[in-house]
């Protein structure tokens, strides 16, 4: 099942400022946006479930150090933040 693909309110300046800070970033950030709205769990991805604070949450891989964290509901996945692995942890 395809799901939609929803921002947390902060999520789209945080990515822009990224993408801006590293604009070669901009075709994975697609990649992963993509393969997210098709199956989040697909390996690449290195999905996994989040404890502690961000119990309820997952994280994905954007690249070796930056993170999306998101959360899922029937139809969407709601991404939350996007960071390095420091920051959104």
């Amino acid at each position: 099942m395809r799901r939609k693909i929803k921002f947390a309110e902060s999520f789209p300046k945080k990515a822009k400022k990224l993408l801006k800070k590293s604009p070669s970033l901009e075709d994975v950030f697609r990649e992963v946006l993509h393969k997210l709205s098709e199956d989040v769990f697909i390996l690449s991805l290195h999905t996994h479930a989040l404890s502690g604070d961000l119990k309820g949450k997952y994280a994905c891989t954007l690249t070796h150090d930056l993170r999306i964290i998101f959360k899922l509901s029937d139809d969407a996945v709601h991404l939350l933040d996007i960071g390095s692995h420091d920051e959104v942890y």
